[in-house]
């Protein structure tokens, strides 16, 4: 995905491929253009490179984000970023020390969908926002190292519900805690689950995520956010977003 987002901006930025198989670094070279390296080592002590995008699965982001400032240059890491909240920390006080920037590849804060919501809520159209609840469940294979905690370092939240929860803290609330609670007794990581928000402004959300639950209408979700004076439904993709009022 990446690969093909960065084949439009060549001028700009000249890319290069790094994995644990030289193959399969040429074979990414040749798909979307630019050079490869035989190593990840290679990669970081090349001087030409300037930032390093971390795409591998999640457990192995700390290890690398930290080699690649130690190296001199910027990382964009893939979410989710890191496995312990003690990990941020670590990473902070490397960055502010060799100078170097890293940046989450969370692609949900961007989304139209979400600047429209916070516009919405923001504007006070609403009134007091009461309760914020969000439909993304659906159904979703997980395989290869998705289903290998060693690799993947959590279940179906951790690697993509967490687009949610960035989602949740990004509509002009403040998110003061959240607890997740998982139905069932399924063995292995966790397929689904219905996340407890509490927000600073007074409000309360709910997010059901599942990688398991049959989404009607080829994947068409209903949202909602209520308030005191009116309420917002939105398709969770935002295919569509209505305002209602009293």
């Amino acid at each position: 995905m990446h690969g093909r987002t960065l084949r439009r901006f060549r001028g700009e930025a000249e890319c290069a491929y790094a994995s644990r198989h030289a193959a399969r670094a040429e074979e990414y070279a040749r798909r979307f253009g630019g050079t490869s390296f035989a190593s990840y080592d290679a990669a970081l002590e090349d001087a030409r490179t300037d930032a390093v995008l971390v795409a591998t699965p999640p457990m192995l982001h700390l290890e690398l984000t930290l080699r690649a400032l130690e190296a001199g240059k910027h990382v964009i890491v893939e979410k989710p970023p890191f496995v312990r909240a003690a990990d941020f920390d670590r990473v902070a006080a490397s960055a502010a020390r060799v100078g170097r920037q890293v940046l989450v590849a969370e692609n949900y804060f961007y989304k139209p969908l979400t600047a429209e919501l916070r516009a919405i809520v923001e504007s006070g159209v609403l009134g007091r926002v009461l309760f914020v609840q969000l439909n993304a469940i659906k159904r979703q294979p997980a395989d290869g190292w998705r289903a290998d905690p060693a690799l993947a370092g959590g279940g179906a939240l951790f690697e993509g519900g967490i687009h949610w929860l960035n989602f949740a803290g990004s509509l002009g609330l403040t998110v003061r805690s959240a607890q997740a609670l998982f139905p069932g007794h399924a063995a292995g990581p966790e397929r689904s689950s219905l996340v407890a928000l509490r927000y600073e402004e007074g409000a309360v959300g709910a997010l059901l995520y599942s990688w398991e639950t049959h989404s009607p209408l080829r994947g068409l979700r209903l949202s909602r956010i209520f308030g005191t004076r009116g309420n917002v439904t939105f398709e969770s993709n935002g295919v569509f977003v209505a305002v209602s009022g009293p």
